[in-house]
């Protein structure tokens, strides 16, 4: 059984959650590896809708362990309150490890964050204001505060004297707000440590030995290749590295025990914030793609961009994550417009044409989508559970996408139950398909 890193193809809210999700009922072990509460995953079982955002999507499932990687940065109130609200709601949560190396997020981390973003005024780069870039930053200037940490309350009151005291000028503005006193601060993520220390781990050890017994593990990113920090549409991005490579770094893995990549991607495109966006539609039908796709944020409920799909950006993605599968998730919500448009290349703005993804920033902020209209199919295909079942122009819009990406396509989205994901003939040929 192969280990396989799940990774968002665009630009994040693909439906990643719903794909581990599905993957995880057979599989031993789910890792998340990167980003913080700044993600979301929804996942809906039996009718009843889960919101995840720190604990990876296998924890519904028993007898799955699932860890919190040393690349996740963590809020420790955020994990505390969504571990509480799956035990009130029945789920065994005994299964969870995080691991000791992963860094919190500080309340001075959440201030400078709002901060920053406000200083930017209109060029704000449209972060959710959770703490996670400075956090990042933190970890980087070797002013992190680790998990481990919660557990030495010497070791706890240095290190947020030695992390403020740069800071004490941005800071200047929160002198008197009661969450930046040290006592507070102390004693407050204390009690965060007494609660959390039942699953404090070192973390990769149990991966190896999953993968030494021949064990099925799947590694879960967060956000979208798009919003990488390296390889994303920087400055609009996230603060790590949502990529498949990532899994390694942000698991404490090597790259040879990685088996297969599967990038998650919807039938059209969005992203959330400010950023350049080629194939965006800002007129009714984008509104329509929003509605009819539930296109609000599941961590901030801002409604999202929508665009038609993008396969420059989707081809890129391809190669910087070595894709060996592609999952199409929401096709239903494309049903009933006709025609139907993909970007297979960009124009900038002096007319030249773009067969890859544009490396600067100035050519691709002014890149449109250059667009090739698709017949559309006005079936209803919510119901569909094979390829076969599918109308023949929602078969040949899949088609033109595995042929454009030159990566196969395993899984297809038809609506939002996990009843309602198709597994291909592709999927049934990977050796990741455990489901």
């Amino acid at each position: 059984m192969p280990s396989l890193v799940i990774v968002g193809a665009q630009w994040g809210d693909e439906g990643k959650g719903k794909v581990t999700d599905l993957l995880a009922e057979r599989a031993d072990m789910v890792v998340r590896f990167q980003g913080g509460n700044n993600a979301g995953h929804t996942i809906v079982r039996d009718g009843e809708v889960f919101k995840f955002h720190l604990i990876p999507s296998g924890i519904l499932y028993p007898g799955t362990l699932c860890l919190i990687g040393n690349g996740v940065v963590i809020d420790p109130r955020v994990l505390i309150d969504e571990l509480d609200g799956l035990r009130r709601r029945g789920v065994d949560i005994t299964g969870l490890r995080i691991s000791a190396n992963a860094h919190l997020i500080m309340p001075y981390h959440r201030l400078l964050d709002q901060a920053g973003e406000a200083r930017l005024g209109k060029y704000q780069i449209g972060t959710t204001r959770r703490g996670i870039g400075p956090c990042y930053a933190d970890k980087a200037a070797r002013l992190g505060i680790r998990v481990q940490d919660l557990l030495d309350e010497k070791i706890l009151k240095q290190k947020i004297v030695a992390a403020m005291e740069p800071k004490r000028l941005m800071l200047r503005p929160y002198a008197k707000d009661p969450q930046l006193d040290l006592h507070t601060m102390v004693e407050e993520y204390r009690a965060f440590g007494h609660r959390l220390e039942p699953y404090i781990a070192d973390t990769p050890p149990l991966i190896w030995r999953a993968l030494d017994d021949g064990k099925q593990v799947i590694f879960e990113g967060a956000q979208g290749t798009m919003l990488d920090i390296d390889h994303g549409t920087y400055p609009f991005v996230t603060s790590s590295n949502p990529v498949a490579g990532a899994a390694c770094v942000g698991a404490g893995v090597g790259p040879r025990a990685i088996d297969e990549v599967w990038g998650v991607a919807k039938a059209y495109c969005t992203r959330v914030g400010a950023g350049p966006f080629p194939t965006e539609i800002d007129d009714d039908l984008g509104e329509r793609l929003r509605e009819s796709g539930g296109e609000f944020g599941t961590t901030t409920g801002r409604p999202r961009r929508t665009g038609w799909l993008d396969l420059v950006a989707l081809r890129f993605a391809a190669r910087i994550n070595g894709l060996t599968g592609l999952v199409l998730t929401k096709l239903d919500v494309l049903t009933g417009i006709d025609p139907l448009y993909v970007a297979t290349a960009y124009r900038g703005p002096d007319g030249a044409r773009f067969d890859s993804f544009p490396y600067h920033q100035s050519v691709l902020h002014k890149s449109r989508g250059e667009l090739v209209a698709m017949q559309g199919w006005h079936e209803d295909i919510s119901s569909a559970r094979s390829i076969e079942e599918l109308p023949p122009a929602a078969r040949a819009y899949i088609d033109f996408v595995e042929e454009h990406i030159g990566v196969p396509v395993v899984m297809v989205g038809v609506g939002p139950g996990r009843e309602q994901m198709i597994w291909t003939r592709a999927a049934e040929r990977s050796s990741a398909a455990v489901a």
